[in-house]
């Protein structure tokens, strides 16, 4: 007897891969729905079929149509959304067959965790920790800034996309209340990635980022890190969130952890998950007691690492343990089962960096042009 028909939602991101991996090794068939026509998805063995449908942030395409088409005539028990176009397949929830499996929180959690001003309201409202955070333009965030070192950024963002740092006293400059202005926490970055079913976290793990393109992390490392998971813990505990679920965080000099956002979808602490462990408990969440660890403690996109490698040449000690990182950790997208991705990712990537080279777009709003989520009604 086959295993379930998994649909994903997104294929150009190795965490997409990642995911793909797994359930096919949990003996499932999986099929991708990409807006691209090239992904990184595509040449991998462990996909039976690629799609393409509507960009999700384009208001006049047919990307719920799209979908439920899939959905219905291949059978799909599963759905399996991967990054931002999660807060727009969950806006069709309501038109999925009921024997369908949607991963991910309710569109109300999704909203409430993805904007950066209402996720620090609600961690507040909960007594957890958060750095203060105040709407732009108003008068408290003015307050805010002339009295301490912030952080400036978009309430509905990803990939660290409109983000700006200041010293206390220096001008905001025209703000509005799509915008946030929040305290500036010093200590170290660290990021959680749960699993999460009914509220219940069936893994949890923490990690960290140990070379950077921007503010994305592309060389990452598992650690422990008890007050990280305590928090964790005491939010799920209020929580019937159903999905991956993942916080950023800033430990700070007493070893307090003060969430400053929240991503209510995959990351890539995907990555440590051991795939076929994963793999089960998408498949039966309710009878797994946990996902275990990958053997790998560090991970890296390695394409991406060495082109930040290269950037720091004339920076000899950051060259040098740029070089060492690159050296020492394993690549996510390669596999001798399945090479095709790792050997075709600059073809496959295409869509991606041909308009971040020819336009003033980053490589991550090239990334998420057609999928990020801007709030409202987007």
């Amino acid at each position: 007897m086959s295993g379930p028909t998994v649909l994903l939602t997104l294929g150009r991101l190795p965490k997409a891969l990642a995911l793909a991996r797994a359930c096919k090794a949990a003996g499932c068939r999986v099929l991708v729905a990409d807006p691209f026509r090239w992904h990184l998805c595509r040449p991998s063995r462990d996909v039976a079929a690629c799609f393409r449908v509507s960009a999700p942030n384009d208001p006049q395409g047919s990307y719920h149509d799209d979908l439920l088409r899939i959905i219905e005539e291949e059978r799909v028990d599963i759905v399996l959304p991967v990054s931002e176009e999660a807060l727009h397949v969950v806006r069709g929830a309501d038109r999925l067959p009921r024997e369908v499996r949607l991963w991910t929180g309710a569109r109300e959690e999704i909203a409430r965790y993805h904007d950066k001003l209402d996720f620090v309201r609600h961690v507040q409202s909960l007594g957890l920790d958060a750095p203060t955070s105040e709407p732009g333009g108003s008068a408290a965030a003015g307050m805010l800034a002339a009295q301490a070192d912030y952080v400036i950024k978009p309430r509905h963002s990803c990939s660290g996309i409109g983000l700006r740092l200041a010293r206390a006293g220096e001008p905001m400059g025209e703000l509005n209340s799509e915008s946030l202005v929040q305290a500036r926490v010093e200590g170290e970055h660290l990021s959680s990635l749960s699993l999460v079913h009914e509220g219940r976290a069936i893994a949890t793990v923490v990690y960290c980022g140990r070379v950077f393109a921007g503010t994305v992390a592309i060389c990452f490392e598992r650690v422990e890190n008890a007050s990280v998971e305590d928090w964790v813990q005491r939010f799920l505990a209020t929580s019937s969130y159903s999905g991956f679920l993942a916080f950023d965080f800033i430990v700070d000099s007493d070893g307090r952890a003060q969430a400053i956002e929240c991503n209510p979808r995959a990351t890539s602490g995907v990555h440590f998950f051991e795939p076929a462990s994963l793999g089960r408990a998408l498949i039966d969440p309710a009878g797994t007691a946990g996902i275990e660890w990958s053997p790998y403690r560090r991970q890296q996109w390695a394409y991406s690492t060495l082109t930040e490698t290269y950037a720091a040449l004339f920076r000899p000690e950051e060259f040098k343990r740029r070089f060492g990182e690159l050296w020492s950790a394993r690549d996510v997208v390669w596999s001798g089962h399945d090479p095709l991705p790792f050997l075709l990712m600059t073809p496959m990537s295409w869509e991606i960096l041909w308009p971040a080279m020819t336009t003033k777009l980053t490589l991550g709003e090239a990334t998420q042009r057609d999928i990020a989520w801007f709030g409202g009604n987007a």
